[in-house]
Formats: C-alpha cells, structure tokens, sequence
C-alpha cells in the first residue's frame, strides 16, 4: 500500500457485513482500517448509528468487540464536520455518510452504492467494498 493514509467514510452496512462475514471484502476494509492503513472519516451521527446498529440483539455481535471497533474508528478517525447536501438522497437516514465523505474528501465504501445516485454524489467517489479493494491492488 501507497505510504500515506487512504481516507474512507464507511457505510454502516460495510461495518455489519465485516462482522457477519470475517473474510469477505468489507471485513479486509474494516481489517485495513484498524491496523491504521485507512482512516475513517465520521461525525457524530455516523458514530451514533454505528452503535446502534451493531447493538442490535438480531446480529448477536460480540459486545466487547464491538466497542473496541468503534473505539477504534472514534479515536483513529478524522473527525469532520459536514454541510449539507445541495441534493437531498432518496433516503435521508444516507446522507450523513454522503454529507461526510464530501467534506472530508473521503471515498465512501458501501454496499448499496444504489442508494447514492450518481446525480447526487457530486465529486465524491461511491464504491462497493470490492471495487475498493480492486482499486488499491490497481485492477
């Protein structure tokens, strides 16, 4: 990897399948992300849905680990603050992802790049956990 820090904005659904599924792409991100190879940028809204979605009871995720992944994430991370979107997205609950990844000048890596239409994205560069990992191994 390049010497400097790739900057990520990761979707919650990149953060549940990591933990669903330890050898699948997100979980090589979140991997990447927690040895320091990428930085997560985050406001506090993403912070929060982060915990309450990983808190869910229907996931069973291990406590302990998850609070030290986000602690991880929290005190690792850039800390951004966002503006927001001169084009709202279909769903609402997306744009703080949108929103931070834009003033940070951050990819965001998702798994339902269908929820960031390309007319609404502005310069910011939406890829699946895959075409991330494709792009750092320069396929």
């Amino acid at each position: 990897m390049a010497e400097y820090r790739r900057l990520v904005v990761l979707d919650t659904n990149v953060l549940v399948s990591a933990l669903l599924s330890p050898q699948g792409p997100p979980a090589q991100i979140v991997g990447l992300t927690l040895a320091g190879e990428l930085t997560a940028a985050h406001d506090p809204r993403i912070l929060d849905e982060y915990r309450e979605v990983l808190a869910r009871s229907e996931f069973g995720f291990s406590r302990p680990l998850v609070r030290e992944i986000l602690a991880v994430l929290e005190l690792d991370g850039l800390p951004t603050t966002a503006h927001p979107l001169s084009q709202r997205l279909p769903d609402p609950a997306d744009e703080p992802f949108l929103e931070v990844a834009s003033a940070a000048g951050a990819t965001l890596i998702t798994g339902n790049s269908r929820y960031f239409p390309p007319g609404r994205r502005g310069r910011t560069s939406v890829v699946t956990p895959r075409q991330f990992l494709d792009s750092l191994r320069g396929r």
